[in-house]
């Protein structure tokens, strides 16, 4: 199947929790699909009325698929009846389970969003997080930039907010900004420590592929120089310059990576910076060119 053909498919991971469980099933299917581009879109902690109707008619906009794991009784019901109203494909991964379960030993189950890894300090230090992140996407919430774990920094479609919500899910404070060609970066970000701050970058051809498709599944209605190779060279290049000014950066090269592994790398380098302090620019360099 040619990568022009690729096929699209848009989900949202509806969850009363931190969404875990609908994550681990949803990675295990789309590994059956290695064809097909998945747009993730995560919605943890759903527990009103206005968030189901909201993230309905998002979905209905999108053409998507929801898959869900809510305990909560009404709310479930809620989303499962607005997804019939406006013939949304949806998928309850836990209320038929429950409700088997149930009928079979004759005990009601507890219906308490995150019982499975229980509501402890962990629990709300995960959900914490997901807002603080959630808040802090595309270059939003600088004043409290500071406050973040890990601040991922890149051009446009380098995986920024997906990356971001992967790792919020683990209990990480996580702000993405992006750099734009010729302009300059935000001053909040050499005013926080920058042993935080990690940039990714990827390989021209798979960046301009990459909006090349975007491009074209948004109808050709971004500006002609998101996807001209030669912007996108001089977006690349800049962005490196920028991460050379001052406290060079260290940075990760995200081209056919998994964002369980880019997650990894990112993770590592926060915690070696963390223990020897701001590394060297030498140092910086030299794991630069190993990635």
């Amino acid at each position: 199947m040619g990568e022009s053909f690729r096929p699209r498919c848009t989900v949202f991971l509806v969850s009363d929790g931190v969404g875990t469980t609908a994550q681990a099933v949803l990675d295990a299917a789309m590994a059956q699909f290695p064809h097909v581009e998945f747009e993730m879109r995560r919605f943890p902690g759903v527990r009103s009325v206005e968030q189901i109707r909201e993230i309905v008619e998002e979905a209905e906009r999108s053409n998507g698929i929801i898959v869900h794991t809510v305990v909560i009784v009404e709310i479930r019901r809620l989303l499962v009846r607005e997804c019939h109203a406006r013939l949304i494909d949806h998928v309850d991964l836990l209320g038929p389970l429950l409700g088997q379960i149930s009928q079979k030993v004759g005990v009601e189950p507890l219906l308490r969003p995150g019982a499975a890894r229980g509501v402890g300090p962990e629990y709300f230090q995960r959900i914490e997080a997901i807002q603080y992140t959630v808040r802090h996407d595309d270059g939003q919430g600088l004043e409290t930039l500071g406050e973040a774990d890990i601040v991922l920094v890149g051009v446009s479609r380098t995986s920024k907010t997906p990356l971001s919500v992967y790792l919020s899910m683990s209990g990480w404070k996580v702000a993405n900004v992006p750099i734009i060609l010729n302009v300059p970066p935000p001053p909040q970000l050499r005013q926080i420590d920058q042993r935080k701050i990690v940039g990714l970058t990827i390989d021209k051809d798979e960046l301009l592929r990459i909006r090349q498709h975007r491009l074209q599944a948004l109808g050709g209605t971004l500006p002609g120089e998101y996807a001209d190779p030669e912007k996108v060279a001089e977006e690349l290049i800049y962005f490196r310059r920028v991460a050379r000014i001052g406290y060079p950066w260290p940075l990760v090269n995200i081209t056919g990576k998994s964002i369980e592994e880019i997650a990894k790398e990112v993770v590592s380098i926060i915690q070696r910076q963390r223990l020897r302090g701001l590394v060297a620019p030498g140092d910086s360099e030299a794991e630069d060119g190993d990635r």
